[in-house]
């Protein structure tokens, strides 16, 4: 493998990660955004995705779970956020329940083939505009969708395999229990990944502080470290977890 310092990196715009990750996230990298309600989750890959879209980088935000006008109606609300992005094309919404309907995918539990179409349509999607960076979110819910393991283990190495040939760096938001062992909903998701963000409330002295530490991410050094995160006007803020405090709820 080569040097940290020589891989291309995907420079995600959110100065304090990129610094923890030495300089971005590796070109191509699948990585699990992971966390309970309220840890910032979708922010933080909304930041990704405009920051990538400024640097003429076509970005995609495929929604599951919240429909694209509101996630643009929230975004206008940081001063980060042009809404000239989405009107000239840089910036893409897609509502993945919209896409269900277009392509049949009605069955509750999606078949090997239903999972073949709903991979190659990403794919399609993502060649056709020229996509490099990508959000899904979330995993969670296109897992409830899928259901068995071993067909969550097989979306995601398949998606994975045609994203990286892409050159595209993709983050799954993956919605988990504040007390909860594991980094997803079958267990597997985070063996698959090449990386994995972990996002948590925390109390401090009678506070509760958003919390972001770095689990793995294959082809960089990185930090280890627990740092707490503020969600701004201006964008995500990192500062290291200062000594003297136990935090407490990860």
């Amino acid at each position: 493998m080569a040097p940290a310092t020589q891989l291309e990196r995907c420079v995600t715009g959110i100065e304090g990660l990129d610094n923890i990750l030495s300089g971005g996230i590796p070109l191509g990298n699948m990585v699990l955004i992971a966390g309970s309600v309220g840890t910032g989750k979708t922010t933080l890959c909304l930041e990704f995705l405009v920051r990538g879209a400024e640097r003429g980088e076509r970005s995609l935000f495929l929604s599951v779970t919240e429909a694209s006008d509101k996630l643009i109606q929230n975004l206008s609300t940081f001063e980060f956020f042009r809404p000239e992005l989405v009107t000239n094309g840089s910036l893409v919404f897609v509502d993945l329940p919209v896409l269900y309907e277009r392509l049949g995918l009605e069955h509750e539990e999606l078949s090997e083939d239903e999972i073949g179409i709903l991979i190659r349509t990403i794919r399609d999607l993502v060649r056709q505009l020229g996509v490099k960076r990508l959000v899904l979110d979330s995993l969670t819910s296109v897992g409830y969708r899928i259901r068995r393991d071993e067909r969550i283990r097989d979306f995601m190495l398949r998606l994975g395999l045609e994203l990286s040939d892409a050159g595209c760096t993709s983050l799954l938001v993956s919605e988990i229990g504040p007390t909860q062992g594991r980094y997803s909903l079958h267990g597997v998701e985070e063996a698959i990944v090449d990386g994995v963000v972990l996002l948590w409330n925390a109390r401090r002295q009678g506070d509760i502080l958003r919390v972001l530490q770095i689990i793995k991410m294959r082809g960089t050094s990185h930090s280890q470290a627990q740092y707490v995160i503020e969600l701004t006007p201006i964008g995500l803020l990192l500062a290291p977890h200062l000594k003297g405090g136990q935090m407490e709820g990860q």
